[in-house]
C-alpha cells in the first residue's frame, strides 16, 4: 500500500516561480529547521515549540522559542526568543501570561521566565551548578529541578568547588570501585543527578535555596543519559512529586529495575517507593486532572530493555494497580490525561508507523488517533491535542487535532528552502519472511526516476537492534539522502523490530543472526521480484549499531550479497563486546546471560568466527566517544579486511558518539558514504 503524505517539502506559496526539480542533498538535511515538542498552553489556546537552526560556522545547532495561537483561522507562528544562547524546555505559568524555559544566556544553564505582555526575560534561578531540566508545579508556587551534585557535599557551592580543584590537579587519575565507570559518551566523575526543589515567589523567582528530595537515594533522576522532566511531575495540588528511579549500588551497569517514588514536593521526608513488588522498569507517573490516579508504564521482565511497556493504573489512595487495555501488543511511549480524566493519550509504534492513541479508561478500548506518519512530540489540554508529525518525505511539522476531529497542519517549516526538491516516491510492501511470517518493509525510488530504467541499491539495515526503519523523517539514516544522490533503497523491518506486536520484537533475542538475516534476505529478493526498478547486481548493504552487526555477519554469511558494505558503529567480536560495553543488562539479556556463564551463546552468532569468507569491500566507520560498542569493535573489523587484502577504509570521528551529531562531521559522513557507494555501484566515466 502506498503510504505518501505530502507535507510542507513540495508545498510551494501561491503564485511564486518553481526552480527545476532537483534531489535532496545532504546540505539540505544539515540546514533544515527542525521543529521540538509542543507545550500546550492551560487554556490550549496556543502552543510553544522549539526550532533548531544549524550554525554551520560554529559547527552546531542553535534553539529558539516560537509560539503558535490555535485559535486564528489562519495561524502564524510568532518568534518569542531572540539570543546568542539557545533557549529550550519551554513550560507554561499557569495563569498563560509568561513561558519558562532553559537558556545558557547567563554563563551557565539556568531558568529564566518571559512575560507574554511584554518585557524582556528575566532570570529565575542563579545558583552554583547547571540546571539540566525542571518542571514548575500546577499551582505556580513551586520549582522542581535536576542538577548533577557530589552527594557527599553540603550544598550547590561544595560541588562547584570540587569541580573547579578538579580542573587545578596535575594528576589526571581516575579511581573507580563500581561501574558504571563510563556511560554512553561520558566517564563517570562522582556526580550523580539529584532532584530539588524550590519556592517562587509571584514574580516567579526562586526565592530560597533549593532542597534536595532525592539525594539520599543512590540513583539518578532523572535517569542518564537520556532521561528528561518526564520521570518527575507534580500531582495536580502541587504538594507531591513522583519520580522514578534506579538504584545503582554496584549492580547498576547490569539492572533495569526502575520505581516510581512519592515524596512531598517541598521534602521534609523520605520517598516512598510505589512499585517495589515490580524488579523489572517502572517510569512515566502521571497524575489525572483530579490527582487520584497514577498512570505510568511498567516493563514485567528484568533486565529486557526492550520489553512491553505496559500502561497501568495506580489508585493513590489505596495503591491498588491494574493493568489498562492489556490485550493491546503494543509498547507505550508518553502518557497524557484529557480533562475529564477517561482517556489517556499515548504514543505508540505500529506497522511502520509512529500513532497516537487514545485507551478509554473504563474499558480499555483503544483508538488510533492519527494515521499515516510518525508522531514525535504531544501534548494534551482538554480536548486539544498538539503533536510534530513526520513521514519519509517531510520533516516533523506541528499539528492540532481533537479526539475525534480532523488534524490542522500548523507550521511549515522549510517550504521555501525545500520548494524545488523532487522527493523519491516510497511505497511499504510485506512479504513472508522467516517461518512464513508477514514481515513488512519499505522501498524509495530515486528523485529522478523514470520508468522502465533500473536503480542501483542501497539496502539500509536499522539498530536496535529493537528499532524500525518506517515512515518516518531522520537526521541521520534518511533514504531521502540516497534518493537524492541518484540510488533507491529497500529497508526491511526483520524479526526484533518494534511495532509488531512484543513477541516479534522478542524474536531477536538469542537469535542475532538467524531469523533477521533471512528476513533481510527473503526481503531484498521480494522486493525486487515487486519492484522492477531494483537493480539487484548493483546494490550495497549499510547499516549502524546491530545494522553494522548485521554488517559484520552478511560478510561472513551472505558473502556473495553485495558489492559494497557500510559498517557504523557494529559489533565485531561478541565477547569482546560482553566485556568492554556499558550498558551490561542489554548484551546479558540478549545473549541470555553473562559471557562466563553462556559463551557458547555468545559465539552462535560472532562475526570473528567468519572473518577467512569475508571478500566485500567494506567501509567501517566508528565515534571515538562511543562507549556503546567500543572502538576496538571497529579496528577489529578494519584490521580483518587490510589483513586480507580486502579493498577497506576505515573513518574516525573523534569527537563523536554512537551517533554523528555535529554538521560538520555529519555532512563529512554522508559524502564519503556516498561516494563509497559511487565508487562500486556507478559506472566509471
Amino acid at each position: 500500500m502506498k503510504l505518501r503524505l505530502l507535507l510542507l517539502g513540495t508545498a510551494v506559496a501561491a503564485g511564486s516561480a518553481i526552480a527545476a526539480p532537483r534531489g535532496f542533498t545532504v546540505e539540505d538535511l544539515v540546514a533544515m529547521e527542525r521543529i521540538g515538542s509542543p507545550v500546550l498552553s492551560p487554556d490550549a489556546s496556543r502552543a510553544v515549540y522549539t526550532v533548531r537552526t544549524t550554525e554551520l560556522d560554529k559547527n552546531r545547532g542553535h534553539t529558539e522559542l516560537w509560539m503558535v495561537d490555535l485559535r486564528a483561522a489562519k495561524p502564524v507562528p510568532q518568534r518569542l526568543t531572540n539570543h546568542a544562547a539557545s533557549s529550550s524546555d519551554p513550560q507554561w505559568a499557569p495563569a498563560g501570561d509568561a513561558i519558562y524555559f532553559l537558556s545558557g544566556r547567563s554563563g551557565s544553564s539556568q531558568i529564566w521566565r518571559l512575560p507574554l505582555a511584554g518585557g524582556e526575560a528575566a532570570r529565575v534561578t542563579d545558583l552554583p551548578l547547571d540546571v539540566d531540566n525542571f518542571r514548575l508545579a500546577p499551582t505556580g508556587d513551586r520549582l522542581a529541578m535536576s542538577l548533577s551534585v557530589f552527594r557527599d557535599c553540603a550544598d550547590l557551592a561544595c560541588t562547584k568547588t570540587r569541580l573547579d580543584q578538579a580542573g587545578k590537579r596535575k594528576a589526571s587519575g581516575r579511581v573507580y570501585d563500581r561501574m558504571f565507570v563510563r556511560h554512553w559518551d561520558t566517564w563517570a566523575d562522582g556526580r550523580n543527578a539529584v532532584l530539588y526543589s524550590a519556592p517562587v515567589d509571584s514574580s516567579g523567582k526562586v526565592t530560597a535555596s533549593p532542597v534536595s528530595l532525592t539525594g539520599a537515594l543512590d540513583g539518578d533522576v532523572p535517569s542518564k543519559p537520556f532521561g528528561d522532566h518526564e520521570e518527575y511531575r507534580f500531582s495536580p495540588d502541587g504538594k507531591s512529586i513522583v519520580f522514578s528511579v534506579r538504584i545503582a549500588g554496584k549492580e547498576e551497569s547490569w539492572s533495569t529495575n526502575f520505581d516510581l517514588y512519592s515524596v512531598p514536593a517541598a521534602g521534609g521526608a523520605a520517598p516512598r517507593n510505589l512499585t517495589a513488588e515490580n524488579p523489572a522498569w517502572d517510569t512515566k507517573g502521571t497524575f489525572s486532572p483530579d490527582g487520584r490516579t497514577l498512570a505510568y508504564l511498567a516493563m514485567a521482565r528484568p533486565g529486557f530493555e526492550a520489553d512491553r511497556f505496559q500502561v497501568m493504573l495506580m489508585d493513590v489512595a489505596t495503591g491498588k494497580k491494574r493493568k489498562l487495555a492489556e490485550s493491546w501488543d503494543r509498547s507505550a511511549g508518553e502518557l497524557r490525561w484529557t480533562a475529564d480524566g477517561k482517556t489517556l493519550v499515548v504514543d505508540a509504534q505500529d506497522i511502520g508507523q509512529h500513532r497516537l492513541f487514545g485507551i478509554d479508561v473504563a474499558s480499555g478500548k483503544v483508538t488510533a488517533l492519527t494515521g499515516p506518519g510518525s508522531v514525535g512530540g504531544f501534548d494534551v489540554r482538554g480536548d486539544t491535542i498538539a503533536y510534530t508529525l513526520s513521514t519519509l518525505e517531510s520533516g516533523a511539522q506541528l499539528f492540532k487535532s481533537s479526539l475525534k476531529g480532523k488534524p490542522v497542519q500548523l507550521t511549515w517549516q522549510n517550504r521555501e528552502a525545500l520548494a524545488d526538491v523532487r522527493w523519491g516516491q516510497y511505497e511499504q510492501f510485506s512479504f513472508a519472511g522467516a517461518n512464513g511470517a508477514t514481515v513488512y518493509g519499505h522501498v524509495m525510488k530515486p528523485w529522478n526516476a523514470v520508468p522502465g530504467q533500473k536503480y542501483p541499491v542501497a539496502f539500509l539495515v536499522h539498530g536496535g537492534p529493537q528499532g524500525s526503519f518506517g515512515n518516518g523523517w531522520s537526521y541521520r539514516w534518511n533514504p531521502q539522502v540516497y534518493a537524492g544522490a541518484g540510488y533507491a533503497t529497500v529497508f526491511i523491518d526483520f524479526h526484533g523490530s518494534t511495532g509488531y506486536g512484543q513477541a516479534f520484537t522478542d524474536s531477536i533475542s538469542n537469535d542475532w543472526g538467524g531469523k533477521p538475516l533471512v528476513d533481510l534476505q527473503k526481503g531484498l529478493e521480494a522486493a525486487v521480484k515487486k519492484f522492477p526498478w531494483l537493480d539487484r547486481e548493483r546494490s550495497c548493504a549499510l547499516g549502524a549499531s546491530y545494522g553494522g552487526y548485521m554488517m559484520n555477519w552478511i560478510q561472513g554469511n551472505w558473502s556473495d550479497g553485495f558489492r559494497c558494505i557500510v559498517n557504523h558503529d557494529g559489533v565485531f567480536d561478541n565477547r569482546g563486546m560482553a566485556y568492554s560495553t556499558e550498558e551490561l543488562w542489554f548484551t546479558e539479556w540478549e545473549n541470555g546471560g553473562t559471557y562466563f556463564a553462556v559463551p557458547d551463546n555468545y559465539e552462535r552468532f560472532n562475526p570473528v568466527h567468519h572473518v577467512a569468507k569475508w571478500k566485500t569491500p567494506m567501509l567501517v566507520i566508528q565515534g571515538e566517544k562511543d562507549f556503546r560498542i567500543p572502538t576496538s569493535q571497529a579496528l577489529g573489523a578494519f584490521t580483518a579486511l587490510q589483513r586480507q587484502g580486502i579493498d577497506s577504509k576505515l573513518l574516525v570521528f573523534p569527537d563523536e558518539n554512537h551517533w554523528v551529531l555535529k554538521p560538520a562531521n555529519s555532512l563529512m559522513w554522508h559524502h564519503t558514504v556516498i561516494g563509497w557507494l559511487d565508487q562500486y555501484l556507478k559506472p566509471k566515466k
